[in-house]
């Protein structure tokens, strides 16, 4: 094992070469970075679909896909940023295709490992912070916050692009709802830009609509409709209008775009295979993002029942999150199934215990109202099968993934076809 600063020393030599390699591509287009605990693959897709609706060609690399214009893949890389030859060889891709625009989805992980150093930022987008990942992070709060940072801290140090005629200006998008705000907005920038619910943002959203098909909210005078499911995502949204305003984008133009977008692959995405019931796959893997998920979910569902599978990561991941998602599940479905997300070398069952005593602290049963089922494609089997007409099942943890790992194995894997294949079977036997 190499020491600490002798790997980051590697890490950062290997981003500097991969861009020299591909011919620096991030200087090429205007590159927006997004940062944060959760929504940022949301937050990614909107930005794209505002500006793909404005006529501009935009890329974007995060969790769950990767589009260069109309073109889109699957993430397979199991890294929101990928390693970073391939994070190079994408954004040339996307210079190649005439790309104007590049949205990254940027980690704390993959700043940590340099790969931010390789990408020369014009816009950072901060979108909200709790506690993830923080073993990474030497099980400090602060410490995540400030690898967070460095995205922020490397804008302004870059020289100004002319793109197009046009000198492109630094710019920080922050959420103002979030407490820990002012850490990002310190950082130097031309222009400083903040969002959300709290009337003293410079980009507020009002009179939100949460309904079965969607949402609806207000900037100024303006509506705004989103086809997709959960009241989370103007919070998601929001960066997309103001990104908009930058580059000149009408209003007409913005709500067509966001209206367009009608998926965001493992975003509460709905599953329908003619079942008398809703399924939603969705990348929930933490607290926060588990109870905004089951809120939607328990407003949609009405008088039905709601049931939820979820489970945690191995691999030194925090465990302080695996009993409090488990209360949270508990506490706000009818039904909980816990199983496998991505034990990776670690004991599997242990995981699924320490989900499990959170789940029983909010009431649960086990056998009743509560089953652990390790094997994950059994467990999706155990909570389809749980669900009656009008009821809505949500599938947790793992969203498009496209793989699984267990006792350090990595096998193919995506939630939407299991839990296809499995509506399949039951719909077969009926």
């Amino acid at each position: 094992m190499l020491p600490k600063n002798v790997l980051g020393w590697y890490h950062f030599l290997l981003a500097k070469v991969g861009a020299m390699i591909y011919g620096f591509p991030s200087r090429k287009m205007v590159i927006i970075g997004i940062t944060g605990t959760k929504g940022k693959t949301s937050t990614a897709n909107f930005i794209w679909s505002v500006l793909n609706a404005a006529g501009f060609k935009t890329g974007i690399i995060t969790t769950a896909n990767i589009r260069i214009g109309e073109q889109e893949s699957l993430n397979k890389y199991h890294m929101t940023m990928p390693g970073r030859f391939i994070l190079q060889k994408t954004m040339a891709e996307m210079v190649d295709a005439k790309c104007k625009f590049c949205v990254v989805e940027t980690t704390s992980e993959g700043i940590k490992q340099w790969r931010h150093i390789g990408i020369d930022y014009d816009v950072a987008v901060f979108t909200n912070l709790s506690p993830e990942h923080l073993a990474a992070h030497e099980n400090s709060f602060e410490k995540y916050k400030e690898a967070k940072g460095k995205m922020f801290a490397a804008l302004n140090v870059k020289k100004r692009k002319i793109i197009d005629g046009r000198e492109i200006q630094k710019v920080i998008i922050a959420n103002f709802d979030d407490e820990n705000k002012d850490f990002f907005l310190n950082f130097a920038a031309d222009k400083k830009i903040t969002f959300g619910l709290d009337s003293q943002a410079d980009v507020v959203a009002t009179n939100i609509d949460d309904a079965a098909d969607g949402v609806t909210f207000n900037v100024s005078s303006n509506n705004y409709r989103l086809n997709i499911v959960g009241g989370f995502n103007v919070h998601n949204a929001l960066p997309a209008i103001v990104v908009a305003k930058l580059f000149d984008i009408n209003d007409a133009t913005i709500q067509r775009g966001l209206e367009n977008l009608a998926q965001i692959p493992g975003r509460m995405e709905e599953i329908k295979q003619g079942q008398n019931f809703r399924v939603f796959v969705d990348y929930a893997h933490e607290p926060k993002s588990m109870e905004a998920a089951l809120n939607t979910s328990r407003k949609i569902v009405g008088n039905g029942k709601l049931i939820v599978l979820l489970g945690a990561e191995g691999r030194g991941r925090d465990k302080t999150k695996r009993p409090a998602m488990g209360k949270v599940a508990g506490e706000l479905a009818d039904f909980v199934v816990i199983s496998n997300v991505d034990p990776y070398e670690d004991d599997a069952a242990a995981i699924l215990r320490d989900i499990k005593v959170g789940a029983e602290m909010a009431g649960k049963i086990e056998n009743i109202n509560l089953f652990v089922i390790e094997d994950r494609r059994a467990g999706i089997r155990r909570a389809l099968k749980l669900a009656n007409t009008d009821d809505i099942v949500l599938i947790t943890g793992k969203g498009a993934e496209q793989s699984i790992t267990i006792a350090g194995v990595k096998y193919p894997w995506d939630d939407r076809i299991v839990v296809s294949e499995e509506l399949a079977k039951i719909s077969e036997n009926i």
